[in-house]
């Protein structure tokens, strides 16, 4: 019996995982990108010697699915994580603050962080802790949760607009994309419970050491060819038909023809191709932007490798004069580039360039003093008017699962209903969801009636590097081989 046909359209990281898990359970792939490159919303640019990537994504230990998605595309050492929780905080006037973790147990690991943040005063706190012990109690699986903002829980719950500014807006905004006055309690439940309050190391935080395009794509595209993908770059997929006993793809110039599709492409062209009523009100999911200011300093200002910042323009800046290469062209070694990255970026992603590069260097300079004197050599700004779906009220019904009414048709995408907001995540967990439904639905159409149905929507055991399928809130994290991780 030949092997199951499967293609998977868009090059992101659920389409890498998609295609990935399907060929490790012993599908012929076919890949589909419509750029020139692998990656999908985490890439790079080089300029002037340098490269800038179009984002600072970071990811949390609880991202299991993501760290082991690292290790399977051979990418787990260009990333580096914390031993435990530390974020400096930073705010007007070069004052600052570090929100860290203690090695006590959940939920105590983080009482000692709370109470020591000088941001906050004691009122303040001792309501918060109150806040964070309602919200470990809450179920993000609750659509009750789905028709209100986190904003208005964390009134009802004594909140100020000093605490939402300086702690819970700090967590909100960079994974949900969105301030706590517009989010999905729903969606603000599951970050908080899953990220700082159910496991003590569950919030420690990684980023990536090397360029995205390295760490994602080209670390991908190997580990593809590795895996018998075949990798098509710089074609659309421009239709679905139905080919008994499958589906045709159509492309630009090919008409492939698959036994199981998977589109890893975003929302609104997933509905386009699908067609009418397929995917329901997906489109209503809306847009949320982010904007990235790159300044390249002609002096060091920091030693920090990033921090949050309160009361400033500045959300967060990273210190990218490693992974940029920018140390290797600059020979005295004097020179530092910084990234400001802004989530929820609709008042930035709009004005121009140079506006934005003058505003955040005056705020970088409020920040840092020793920004104050420092030239700015060279400066870019990256932006992603749709980086991610709107994390409002109302999502969770608009979010599809990853199988559809069509035969052998299957999505994937952070928008799909995984229960994490817009992140990598949420990306990899169902690209491998929608690859392992579709091997199932393969193997179901090859079988006899009876015996192939139950496969249906199980999940899959077979692929050790994946961990699809949800886990107990309360079970511990499962550790990841030692050398997974640096």
């Amino acid at each position: 019996m030949s092997a199951p046909r499967v293609v998977v359209a868009g090059g992101g990281l659920a389409g890498i995982a998609a295609a990935l898990t399907a060929a490790d359970g012993g599908a012929e792939v076919v890949l589909v990108e419509r750029r020139a490159r692998l990656g999908g919303l985490t890439w790079s640019l080089e300029r002037n010697g340098m490269w800038f990537d179009n984002g600072q994504h970071v990811f949390l230990r609880c991202c299991t699915s993501y760290r082991r998605f690292l290790h399977r595309i051979g990418a787990a050492r260009d990333v580096v994580m914390q031993d435990r929780l530390e974020v400096p905080v930073l705010s007007s006037g070069g004052r600052k603050d570090v929100i860290r973790r203690s090695m006590l147990p959940a939920p105590l690991h983080m009482a000692g962080a709370l109470f020591g943040y000088r941001h906050l005063g004691t009122r303040e706190k001792l309501r918060a802790a109150r806040a964070a012990t309602a919200l470990r109690r809450l179920d993000p699986g609750d659509h009750f949760l789905d028709s209100g903002t986190f904003g208005e829980w964390l009134r009802r719950h004594r909140q100020s607009d000093a605490a939402i500014d300086a702690l819970w807006d700090l967590i909100a905004l960079p994974t949900l994309n969105l301030p706590a006055a517009e989010a999905s309690l729903a969606l603000a439940v599951k970050v908080f419970r899953t990220g700082l309050l159910q496991e003590a190391g569950a919030g420690d935080i990684g980023w990536a050491n090397v360029p995205l395009i390295d760490l994602h794509a080209r670390r991908a595209e190997r580990a593809l060819d590795a895996a018998g993908v075949e990798v098509v770059l710089g074609a659309r997929v421009t239709a679905l038909e139905r080919a008994a006993p499958g589906l045709s793809v159509c492309t630009d110039g090919r008409v492939m023809e698959a036994d199981a599709v998977v589109l890893s492409v975003p929302p609104q062209v997933a509905s386009s191709l699908a067609g009418p009523g397929v995917m329901g009100e997906v489109e209503r999911l809306g847009r949320s932007p982010i904007v990235n200011v790159h300044l390249v300093l002609d002096r060091r200002v920091t030693d920090l490798p990033f921090a949050a910042a309160i009361g400033s323009p500045v959300q967060f800046l990273f210190d990218r004069t490693e992974t940029s290469g920018l140390s290797e062209i600059d020979q005295t070694r004097q020179r530092q580039y910084l990234a400001i990255s802004l989530s929820a970026a609709d008042a930035y992603v709009g004005i121009p360039s140079n506006s934005l590069v003058t505003l955040f260097r005056d705020a970088l300079g409020d920040l840092l003093p020793m920004a104050r004197s420092a030239e700015v050599v060279d400066a870019l700004v990256t932006r992603e008017p749709a980086a991610t779906f709107r994390a409002g009220p109302g999502t969770m019904t608009l979010r599809p699962s990853t199988s559809t009414s069509i035969e052998g048709l299957f999505v994937s995408g952070a928008w799909c209903n995984t229960g994490w907001p817009a992140t990598m995540e949420g990306a990899v967990q169902s690209g491998i969801r929608a690859a392992e439904h579709a091997l199932a639905f393969t193997e179901c159409q090859r079988r006899p009636q009876s015996a192939g149905m139950a496969l249906i929507g199980e999940a899959s055991s077979r692929y050790a590097w994946n961990e699809a399928t949800p886990r107990p809130e309360h079970e511990p994290l499962t550790p990841l081989p030692e050398e997974a991780m640096t």
